[in-house]
């Protein structure tokens, strides 16, 4: 079994501490290898450190991979932006020798040096490739019935070359795992468009985001699904806080759940709503937490 070394990046434990609790649940009960990334930083954001200072970008980003790299384990991400970051830095600094022995100038600095001996791994690319859907579906104890709008978001399907998980444009992967838990993942309007969040979005052009976002909740409230699910605690933020911004800026009233999927596999793994913290999201339910608490106790 794989070696991993967790990375939980910035929202997860300051706003979503349950997601984290929920992955350790769920590849604890897979049998997964798990260990703490001691002295992580940010990873740092792709979209905008990137963009400004691609030296100081790669510096940070393989800081955090030779952390992993000393433990002798693979990197896990929970959340797309992380794995962007990450994944495209070390696989860049592996490429390039050049660029490698420049960055290593700035880690020698800290007695670190990079490598290029470990991976970068998505919880969502790991569990698709092992153990895979029809495993994973043998495994589960307590299959969910809910319908679920999937939001698959930017960073985990591009760029397509280096992610190597199928179509960028109608992935099916993702889906797979979810109706791996026994719910559906149900098509909608736009499924693959962005949540306007990412690239500075969300903090530079409020409005703009916003109307990203309630463009979608329209499209997934038309599905007539019981929640969201995602994989990227930012989007994760902007679909659970977001709504109450989108309802405050439009005068709308969506109140649609938002679960990571680690917390949905979690439920079908047996771990209880309580336990997968659920209940810390801005958007409360009920009628949705009442069907969870309900399947959870083998009540439906």
């Amino acid at each position: 079994m794989t070696k991993l070394s967790l990375f939980l990046g910035c929202i997860v434990p300051n706003r979503y501490p349950g997601i984290e609790k929920a992955t350790k649940i769920c590849l604890d009960r897979l049998g997964f290898d798990l260990a703490e990334l001691s002295g992580a930083s940010c990873c740092p954001a792709p979209g905008v450190f990137k963009s400004f200072d691609k030296a100081s970008w790669l510096a940070l980003a393989a800081r955090n991979v030779v952390l992993s790299e000393e433990m002798g384990r693979e990197v896990l991400t929970i959340c797309n932006g992380c794995y962007a970051s990450l994944e495209d830095a070390n696989l860049e600094l592996k490429g390039n020798p050049d660029l490698k022995k420049e960055t290593n100038e700035y880690l020698k600095e800290i007695g670190l040096e990079f490598k290029g001996n470990t991976e970068v791994r998505h919880i969502i690319e790991l569990l698709y490739k092992d153990p895979g859907p029809e495993k994973l579906k043998a495994l589960v104890t307590t299959p969910l019935d809910l319908k679920v709008a999937l939001h698959y978001g930017c960073h985990l399907i591009k760029p397509s070359a280096e992610r190597k998980l199928g179509d960028t444009e109608s992935p099916v992967f993702f889906d797979e795992l979810v109706e791996a838990t026994g719910a559906k993942s149900v098509d909608y309007t736009d499924k693959m468009m962005c949540c306007g969040a990412g690239g500075g979005v969300r903090s530079g052009h409020v409005r703009e985001s916003l109307e990203m976002l309630e463009h979608k909740l329209a499209c997934i409230r038309e599905a007539e699904v019981d929640c969201i699910v995602n994989a990227c605690p930012f989007c994760h933020l902007q679909f659970d806080r977001g709504q109450l911004a989108v309802n405050e800026e439009f005068g709308t009233d969506y109140s649609i759940p938002v679960l990571h999927y680690s917390q949905l596999l979690g439920l079908a793994l047996g771990a209880s709503p309580d336990e997968l913290g659920i209940e810390q999201n801005a958007v409360q339910n009920l009628e949705f937490l009442a069907k969870i608490y309900e399947i959870s106790a083998g009540l439906r």
